[in-house]
């Protein structure tokens, strides 16, 4: 081991440093991370506020790591509660097989803090590298990984910009080029339902793709009708509703993905209003629900399978050691189906 590696090993938090901290016992501290119900609350709240504020991370098999990988890898998902993730982790998890590595999964429900304590337990139980979703987070977490010499790849996302390995997607452009479709067929009344934004750079992207497309043909992108929601068709159902109460009502919504814009579907349906006669609605992802509903979504389709074989490729390679590679860049492209018309009224439509 070299000089270097031994000094950041060295200057890495201890038990002892944060029973100092906390001014207990290092058995105590022992107790609060494998026993919290055998401490009282006091003394656990100042036990792991220590443990967060110098960034310790307990590990389970020093002893059993010290020669040895564990042939695990760790990916955190935002949500499990639909199909979003659900093709890329599972090629994702074929590809990591083949290499006889076994993948621990975890959903963070689109909380920063939920996701920081699962990557901290992940890292604690000796994963060997780390596949997460897009780049927002604080850059404290993304140094604690550093100094425990933990790969991570980032998925869904690519951003030439940031120096961190991704594989992913443009989504920005990804997304101007189906709002320039909806623009194309002559919708000016443009209604946005995303995600929201906080912690969320795919959906912020995507937003800014549909304002991209809205300057490109000389439209102010603020008289868009825009709501932010988590990701959940009753959410998408909500939404829409809301917009269809406004005057002027858009006559085309643009959804941040599929599960949002099925919501709107049938939320529209329920409004008696016809898809696409009286107000066209789109997604992004390409998910089997896309294909399904009736009429079929228009949507941006996102190589999913293909994604999740090549991070499993790339990470077992960090993992190994390899030289990092390039940021690689995939491609999507435009599915337009039956969601997708002309405004009501419009010549085309008439």
């Amino acid at each position: 081991m070299s000089r270097k590696n031994k000094e950041s090993e060295h200057n890495l938090p201890t038990l002892a440093d944060v029973a100092t901290r906390a001014g207990v016992s290092t058995a105590t501290v022992s107790r609060c991370l494998n026993s919290p119900g055998q401490v009282q609350q006091g003394t656990r709240d100042r036990v792991m506020a220590a443990v967060q504020d110098l960034g310790y991370s307990p590990n389970f098999g020093a002893r059993a790591l010290a020669a040895r990988r564990t042939k695990t890898i760790g990916a955190i998902i935002p949500t499990m509660e639909n199909a979003i993730f659900a093709r890329a982790i599972q090629a994702f998890q074929e590809e990591l097989h083949k290499s006889g590595v076994t993948l621990l999964v975890s959903s963070s429900s689109y909380r920063q803090d939920v996701e920081e304590d699962q990557i901290r337990t992940l890292v604690a139980r000796g994963a060997d590298g780390l596949l997460l979703i897009g780049h927002d987070r604080s850059p404290a977490i993304y140094q604690f990984l550093a100094n425990r010499g933990v790969p991570v790849l980032i998925c869904w996302a690519y951003d030439p910009s940031v120096a961190r390995l991704s594989i992913g997607f443009d989504n920005r452009r990804a997304m101007a080029g189906l709002a320039a479709e909806v623009l194309a067929l002559g919708h000016r009344n443009i209604g946005i339902i995303s995600a929201e934004f906080e912690g969320n750079d795919r959906a912020r992207a995507r937003v800014s793709g549909v304002q991209d497309a809205m300057r490109a043909q000389g439209l102010d992108p603020t008289t868009a009708d825009l709501i932010e929601t988590p990701y959940s068709i009753e959410n998408g159902a909500n939404a829409l509703r809301e917009m269809m109460q406004n005057s002027p009502r858009p006559s085309a919504v643009i959804c941040g993905n599929d599960v949002l814009a099925v919501g709107a579907v049938q939320m529209a349906r329920a409004l008696g209003l016809a898809v696409p006669g009286d107000v066209s609605i789109t997604g992004f992802d390409d998910i089997e629900l896309a294909r399904v509903v009736d009429p079929p979504l228009t949507t941006v389709h996102v190589p999913h399978r293909d994604m999740g074989r090549q991070a499993a490729r790339l990470l077992v390679d960090m993992v190994a050691g390899h030289p990092a590679r390039d940021s690689v860049l995939l491609e999507t492209n435009l599915c337009l189906r039956g969601t997708l018309g002309p405004p009501p009224g419009s010549v085309a439509d008439s």
